[in-house]
């Protein structure tokens, strides 16, 4: 079996703002460093990582305290010391100086990149929006300095293309040299104002590609993700999920558990006749080791 017959799954254990009073998503280290574990027994080599704050009864919004976050990350490295850890550096606005001190202490091997700009929108059944309408700002300007951090510390960015646009940006950025070989792309699927969920929409993404890239897709949604993920996997693609993503199992039924996410994604690959790849796999095909 060759290379590319690999398949690098990727797991992401929480979610940005879910509420864990109403939605069971690990928040404390124990419980990250539990998710991780789960994950990676059931076939993950990478966890995705957002950071929530931990006072008693809060956990729905996120945290970027260095002591908070180094706790969690050292808690999930030491329950799986094999997996490779990504964290999120999502941050509405031009201060990175939050998730640039945590990508310092923590050095992780891979960091989420958000490569370009969205109006985060969504709207109820009668029209009205969901939430206050989002702009996620990631100019250039706020690009370039996520990657100088780093750089200086050996992170290799996974780039989140969110719309078709922001893939094509990446190309560009990279023949611009402000980002550089191997490239990590993350196909954004499902957010209400970015691409939809559809893996017809797939082909065409994969022309727009730029040429050697590492793709994943991230499916965002219920039941409906899972043909998704087929298409991607068939498509020669890594793939990732978790509780951050849906809480939908193939057959509908709803789960909090990264591991049966992961266990369902693992089928999917071996389905399409692919195979999982190892954590050792997926440094060396992700040029980490």
């Amino acid at each position: 079996m060759s290379a590319g017959d690999k398949v690098i799954l990727t797991c992401a254990i929480t979610g940005v703002l879910t509420d864990p009073k109403f939605h069971r998503v690990p928040v404390t280290a124990e419980e990250m460093a539990d998710a991780a574990e789960e994950a990676y027994n059931a076939g993950a080599a990478v966890v995705h990582c957002h950071f929530r704050e931990q006072e008693p009864g809060q956990g729905a919004k996120p945290t970027w305290d260095v002591p908070v976050v180094s706790e969690i990350c050292s808690a999930i490295r030491r329950r799986v010391p094999k997996i490779i850890l990504n964290m999120s550096t999502g941050v509405v606005g031009p201060d990175i100086s939050g998730p640039a001190a945590c990508l310092r202490e923590i050095k992780p091997e891979l960091a989420a990149l958000n490569a370009g700009s969205l109006n985060y929108l969504k709207t109820r059944k009668d029209g009205s929006w969901a939430w206050p309408p989002i702009l996620f700002d990631n100019p250039i300007e706020k690009i370039s300095s996520f990657l100088k951090v780093m750089k200086e510390n050996g992170i290799r960015a996974e780039c989140e293309c969110f719309d078709t646009g922001i893939l094509r940006g990446v190309g560009m950025m990279r023949a611009n040299g402000l980002l550089e070989d191997p490239l990590e792309i993350s196909l954004v699927m499902g957010v209400s104002s970015g691409m939809p969920a559809k893996p017809a929409w797939l082909p065409l993404l994969l022309e727009e590609m730029p040429e050697g890239a590492q793709w994943q897709v991230i499916a965002i949604g219920q039941k409906e993700v899972w043909d998704l993920h087929r298409k991607a996997c068939g498509l020669g693609g890594n793939l990732r999920t978790g509780v951050e993503d849906t809480f939908y199992l193939p057959s509908g039924e709803k789960t909090y558990s990264n591991g049966k996410l992961i266990e369902a994604l693992a089928e999917v690959v071996r389905e399409q006749g692919r195979e999982v790849a190892t954590a050792d796999e997926a440094r060396k095909l992700y040029q980490l080791a």
